[in-house]
This record gives C-alpha cells, structure tokens and sequence, in this order.
C-alpha cells in the first residue's frame, strides 16, 4: 500500500455482522441462516459485499453480438493484475477494476446508511485495506505498482476508498477457517492456487482491530451457527 496515503479516522464500529472466508468455508450457508434467527429479534438484512466482478462479467457476457468476448477480456484482465503484480494494468483494465469498486463502495454506503436506520446488517465479505487484491477483498490496483498518470490515478483514489471503507469496523467479524482440501471439494470449480492464497492470508488480516470470533468451518453447520449466535448476542448486549 502507498505510504502517501493518509488513513482515515477510525469510528466506532458499526451494526454490522460481518462474515468472512476463503471460498467454500461455509459464508453464504452462514449469512443465510443468521438472518433467518436474528430477524426474530431484530430488523435484519443481509448484504453481499464482495466486489462483484463474477456476476457483471456474467451481465457482460450476456450482452448481444460482443458481450461473451468483451465479458472474457475484462475478467482475464482483471484475474491477470494479481497473478502478474509486477506488470501494471493498462487504461481500460485499470477502469473496470476501478468502477469494480466503486461499486463495492457504493454498496457499503447503503449498508452505514441501513445501520443508521437501525439495522442490523449481516454481510457475506467485508472491505479491508491491509493486503492488496480482490481475492481478499482489499484495493486490486495496488497489487501491481508503476504505470502512466492516468493508472497511477486511479490507484491512489482506490486505496482511499478502502481505507475509508475500513475505517469502519464491524461489531462483530466471523472468520470461518478452512483447509485447501476442504475448501476445493466444496468449489472445485475455482483454481487451488487462489484457494491456498486466500487461506494463507485472510487468517492475519486484523480488519483494522475488529472484534474477530474464528471458527473452524468443517464444524457442523449447525454447530457454527449456535457459536455465531452467542457472539452476536453478546456484542449486542
């Protein structure tokens, strides 16, 4: 990350229940199933706050005549900035990855907006601004470094959006930890190398001095669920 960067100012945390996890560790069963028991007791939503990139390459692709091809780039060159840092994106990559997650930000203003409702949001992912890269939810321009103006730019203004989007911590972040072998039996349709990357370095992240319960993600569903409650409760309380 750039140290020219000045962080923001941390608040309070915020009624948020994050959950996060490598891919496979049981986030959307999780999510799902907290909002079916906190909502007896609360006014409870649930929010995706990945980046997205997935699900426009698909609304790309299915574009008439151009869209499978253009759908195609895009995410390869997305995919391309973290498995080759050292090459800095061009023009147009640099401003899908951009708009990528200009979108995240977007969504995470109406998740505080929600809270200052008197919400209790329950997200499936959660920004940070510690290690660079989508696969673990923090800023993708800065996980390559030189580049024209234009790059250079756009990077700087990424960063600030996700060190503003951490400066607000969850009440609560559930990390559900999982092995390499479990997490591909259950996505066998993602690369294991991504998989391992984001096992190796979602444990550490501290999402800026989060309260973090970890659980073990190969625990029964209903166990892990039971455990969530707790936690939650006792933050609430």
């Amino acid at each position: 990350m750039s140290q020219e960067i000045t962080p923001f100012t941390n608040h309070a945390p915020v009624r948020v229940i994050a959950i996060t996890g490598c891919d496979g560790s049981g986030k959307s069963t999780l999510a799902a199933s907290l909002v079916s028991h906190l909502s007896t007791q609360w006014p409870t939503q649930q929010l995706y706050l990945g980046q997205s990139s997935g699900r426009i390459g698909e609304w790309i692709s299915s574009l008439p005549i151009i869209g499978a091809c253009v759908g195609r780039y895009l995410v390869a060159k997305s995919d391309r900035v973290h498995d080759r840092p050292s090459a800095p994106p061009g023009n147009v990559t640099s401003l899908v990855i951009y708009l990528l997650s200009c979108w995240r930000a977007y969504k995470f203003r109406k998740m505080l907006k929600k809270t200052q409702q008197g919400q209790l949001l329950v997200t499936d992912r959660y920004p940070q601004a510690e290690v660079a890269g989508f696969r673990f939810d923090g800023p993708q321009l800065a996980k390559a470094t030189g580049g024209n103006f234009w790059v250079r730019a756009l990077r700087k203004r990424e960063q600030k959006l996700y060190q503003w989007m951490a400066s607000y911590p969850p009440l609560l972040l559930i990390r559900l930890n999982v092995d390499e072998q479990t997490a591909y039996s259950r996505k066998p349709d993602h690369k294991l190398e991504a998989l391992r990357e984001k096992i190796k370095v979602i444990p550490n992240l501290t999402f800026n001095g989060a309260k973090i319960l970890d659980l073990d993600g190969r625990e029964p569903a209903s166990k892990i669920l039971d455990e969530s409650l707790d936690a939650i409760r006792t933050s609430l309380s």
